[in-house]
């Protein structure tokens, strides 16, 4: 009865102008906010950055770089305990599935937080924009509200729902692994290459990844960092390689 009433307290506290705002991530995480600029701030793409007083932009890459290790620690916290019997090669890879840009970018989409992202940018090109605000939401809500509660909240609203471990385990997604294990079962000599540039809307980094193999273009990946492009070049060089004759001669190259 007493909770019951302290919420309603604190709901009528909120600004009606947040009011909606406050209700969806209530709808989304079961939380509550104490502080609410800090959730309004994590879901600002920078190319919607809001200028300050002073001249200073702000948007959610901070709180971004923040949710990024807290949610790494809440996987890592999550699967041990559910893999007490794993080594730490089995959880690593469990916890990169989980937390890789395409899978954050689709649990975003999955628990509507699209919704509510503040961007000026083409949310259909930039994917990550879903991903980097799930992330900074995280890194809000444990300035808020700490780090117990942010695991709980996480483990609760997002892991328990929407991730599947026993479909995420037949799931493999380290293409650059498997690319170069199979160079170095066959002998051959990989190059990986990869550009920064800008993306189209100026405001997201863009990288260019290509892979060779004995000089011979493989596979060529783009994404919004190194890791991504150069996982999607190597998806694309396996689904090559079975027709590249390859000599037995050659001594293995790891870049890896």
């Amino acid at each position: 009865m007493i909770s019951h009433l302290f919420r309603r307290i604190l709901t009528n506290r909120v600004p009606v102008g947040d009011r909606d705002f406050y209700d969806q991530l209530k709808n989304i995480f079961g939380v509550s906010p104490r502080n609410l600029e800090l959730y309004k701030l994590a879901v600002v793409h920078k190319s919607a950055s809001i200028t300050l007083s002073r001249g200073k932009r702000v948007n959610n890459e901070r709180l971004e770089y923040l949710g990024d290790a807290v949610l790494d620690a809440i996987v890592a916290d999550y699967l041990f305990s559910q893999f007490p019997n794993q080594k730490e090669g089995f959880l690593t890879k469990m916890r990169s599935k989980i937390v890789s840009r395409t899978s954050l970018n689709q649990l975003a989409i999955d628990i509507g937080l699209e919704k509510i992202i503040i961007s000026q940018s083409n949310n259909s090109i930039q994917k990550n924009i879903y991903g980097n605000a799930l992330e900074a939401i995280i890194g809000a809500m444990f300035i808020d509200r700490g780090f117990q509660f942010t695991s709980n909240c996480v483990v609760n609203a997002i892991l328990e729902k929407y991730i599947d471990l026993d479909m995420l385990q037949t799931i493999e997604n380290d293409y650059k692994s498997r690319i170069f294990e199979w160079a170095q079962k066959n002998k051959q000599t990989l190059q990986f290459q990869c550009q920064e540039g800008t993306s189209n809307n100026g405001y997201n980094p863009h990288f260019i990844a290509t892979i060779s193999l004995n000089d011979i273009p493989l596979g060529e990946g783009h994404g919004s960092s190194k890791k991504e492009a150069e996982q999607n070049a190597a998806m694309e060089a396996l689904n090559k390689v079975d027709d590249i004759p390859v000599s037995q001669n050659q001594t293995p190259q790891d870049d890896h």
